[in-house]
């Protein structure tokens, strides 16, 4: 049951071969024996969700339940639940419980899935190693010495390891899609919109986006078909009709266009990167698929883009924590003035202030011309480029990060090379497009390699389906880490 996808799990809850109750005991039983040498849990509550199994189990026996009914959820700490606490892996929130469910989390709880437990995460979602965690890193089960990516890693290494069926994440500039792509998992972002940020803690809410990760894109499909949903709390969420993410998963390839931008094959990406991205694009083209060369110029300007625009609005979104409202308070200060500034020197990590500094420096007087508006300008030219590609392809594939998994602490004390893992996920959500990342071989030490899927607005569907036919055909989803057996 550990290594089964989610319909085989619906099949065997609804054949009463197991009951929730059974398999989200196996499943806490597994975070029990892991959690505490992979550090991938912040919250875990068996009382909450043995509960909720029971309640799952009792609707079914009536012949009541959503499409996830019994199935045990884990959910990235930066979505506000009531049942337990959310702390956004930052000692700011390290005791706060929210009075109210994010929009995600009602989802599911209709479809009658059971809250397994929050992940750990980069603080307030700001890292790409799961390293700034308040909560301690999260480690690689391919690797225990190695970070799994972020700052979704702690949902990224839930899935890799069995210790959650599936899980959700959020990705601002590659934080569901990177760690996807460093643990052996899938994970997709989707179109900007289509998930509610409602109860999603902020950390740059033009750029924020929930989604899901899984085992298989088939498994993505159906929790897409759960996550998305127009909810009026949330301005920027789209007022689409119901659509089905699992209805293109049996499209054929043949006449599929391929687009292959150079900036995503060229200096920097690692040999068996390389090798492996090239093999599966090779696949595709057996099996009627057509590539063809796009470019995307201004792609290499999305890593200093981003770094302006996502830290100025972190600036402006973690301004509430000020030890006034909820949150920590430093426990002495002289005056009102002096409370400010201890409560958020002690609340917040090196990371998390750095970018607050870089983001207040670029929006305040005399620099925001010359820094955050034309930062906003060569965004327009990033979604460009990517409008004027897909008018050429339907797909575009490249590598999901230019390297596999590296040694925990290895680029903490060098900023700009960790923010360069990001360089190849930056673009999609700047453009406010669909990204995945599946798994497509492993390099020479034996570490996971992903393959990116990006695609139009909407495209979701289609790219799931492309993913599918892959994963038919591939077993490297299907592999899970030597460390840590079945």
């Amino acid at each position: 049951m550990l290594d089964s996808g989610l319909s085989e799990l619906q099949a065997a809850l609804a054949a009463k071969k197991i009951s929730s109750v059974e398999l989200t005991r196996l499943f806490l039983e597994r975070i029990g024996r892991l959690d505490g040498r992979l550090n991938a849990f912040i919250t875990v509550d068996e009382g909450v969700s043995l509960a909720q199994a029971r309640a799952a189990d009792e609707a079914r026996a009536r012949g009541e339940g959503g499409p996830l009914a019994g199935i045990p959820v884990a959910h990235k700490d930066i979505y506000c639940t009531r049942a337990l606490r959310t702390t956004c892996g930052s000692r700011m929130l390290e005791n706060y419980t929210s009075p109210y469910d994010a929009h995600v989390i009602e989802q599911f709880e209709r479809a009658g899935a059971v809250l397994l437990g929050k992940t750990n995460m980069d603080e307030f979602a700001m890292g790409s190693s799961n390293e700034t965690s308040h909560f301690g890193p999260v480690r690689n089960p391919w690797n225990s010495g190695l970070v799994p990516g972020g700052s979704s890693g702690g949902s990224a290494v839930a899935v890799a390891a069995r210790m959650a069926p599936v899980a959700t994440g959020t990705d601002t500039g590659g934080s569901i899609r990177q760690p996807a792509a460093l643990t052996g998992v899938c994970g997709l972002k989707p179109t900007y919109g289509l998930v509610s940020r409602y109860g999603m803690v902020a950390f740059a809410s033009s750029l924020d986006q929930g989604g899901p990760m899984a085992k298989s894109a088939a498994d993505l499909a159906l929790l897409m078909n759960v996550m998305v949903g127009h909810d009026a709390r949330d301005s920027t969420s789209l007022p689409r009709p119901k659509e089905d993410y699992a209805r293109a998963l049996e499209l054929p390839l043949a006449g599929l266009r391929i687009g292959l931008p150079k900036e995503y094959f060229g200096k920097g990406v690692e040999p068996g990167v390389r090798q492996c991205v090239r093999a599966a694009i090779d696949w595709y083209e057996r099996r009627g698929a057509r590539t063809v060369p796009v470019e995307l110029p201004h792609a290499a300007l999305a890593v200093p883009v981003y770094y302006v625009l996502a830290p100025a609005e972190a600036s402006s979104n973690l301004s509430r924590f000020d030890g006034v409202r909820y949150g920590h308070r430093a426990a002495q200060y002289e005056d009102l003035n002096d409370m400010y500034c201890r409560t958020r020197a002690e609340g917040f990590g090196a990371e998390v202030q750095r970018r607050i500094l870089v983001g207040t420096y670029v929006l305040s007087h005399g620099y925001y011309d010359a820094y955050y508006l034309k930062a906003q300008k060569v965004r327009r030219l990033i979604a460009r480029d990517f409008a004027a590609a897909f008018r050429l392809c339907d797909l575009i594939m490249g590598p999901t990060s230019p390297g596999t998994a590296f040694p925990l602490g290895a680029k903490t004390d060098d900023p700009v090379q960790m923010y360069l893992n990001d360089i190849f996920t930056i673009p999609a959500p700047l453009a406010g497009l669909p990204g995945l990342s599946i798994p497509c071989g492993f390099d020479a030490r034996g570490l996971p390699v992903g393959l990116q899927i990006m695609g139009d607005h909407f495209a979701e569907a289609r790219m799931l389906g492309a993913a599918h036919q892959y994963q038919r055909d591939t077993d490297w989803h299907r592999r899970a880490p030597k460390e840590t057996p079945l």
